[in-house]
């Protein structure tokens, strides 16, 4: 009885090996010698990926993948020459109730209703049926063991589909920006994910 391999069977061993081993190491890049030592992170190193995406903030991969959603869209030249001027309409009101110590909603909406604009309306599925303007409470924040909302104001003019006038009036300061939209929150900047 013969104990040798029938002539097929062998290349195709062979095959399946080379295919097994190729599998296996598929993505893996693989130094011999000095060159694995050197390759290595020491102690010292951290062990980040060495890619780091161009104008990525913190230098983390993904970094600006992951923040996308808390960048705003670009706003066309025309639309940001009309996105100041409200904003220059808005800047001295919001100043003058700062000056005042007043700085809840009910009274910024007031303010700037006279000074032209319509309250924005939105059905509960997001769909807008008319106004430009959204004035609303602080966002809340995690403080200590639980959310608080701090006190003052928040303001969004949508100017434009893609220009927007973001206002803020608390104790300590206000502020009034242009910007375009936000992905998924129009004309008010998301608060971070995680």
């Amino acid at each position: 009885m013969s104990t040798s391999t029938p002539v097929g069977r062998g290349p195709l061993a062979a095959v399946a090996l080379v295919l097994v081993a190729a599998l296996s190491a598929c993505g893996d890049l693989h130094a011999s010698g000095s060159t694995a030592r050197a390759a290595t992170p020491g102690a010292s190193e951290g062990a980040a990926s060495p890619y780091v995406e161009p104008g990525a903030g913190d230098g983390a991969p993904h970094y600006n993948e992951n923040n996308a959603y808390r960048r705003s869209r670009e706003m066309s030249p025309a639309h940001a020459k009309d996105a100041e001027r409200e904003a220059g309409r808005i800047r001295p009101v919001l100043e003058r109730l700062w000056e005042q110590r007043k700085w809840d909603p009910a009274t910024v909406r007031a303010a700037l209703l006279r000074l032209g604009y319509e309250e924005e309306r939105v059905t509960k599925d997001g769909k807008l049926l008319g106004g430009t303007l959204t004035v609303s409470e602080m966002p809340s924040r995690w403080k200590d063991d639980g959310y608080v909302t701090p006190e003052g104001t928040r303001v969004a003019l949508r100017v434009h589909r893609d220009a927007c006038v973001t206002a803020f009036l608390q104790k300590s300061n206000f502020d009034v920006r242009t910007n375009g939209p936000y992905l998924e929150t129009g004309c008010f900047e998301p608060p971070y994910g995680h």
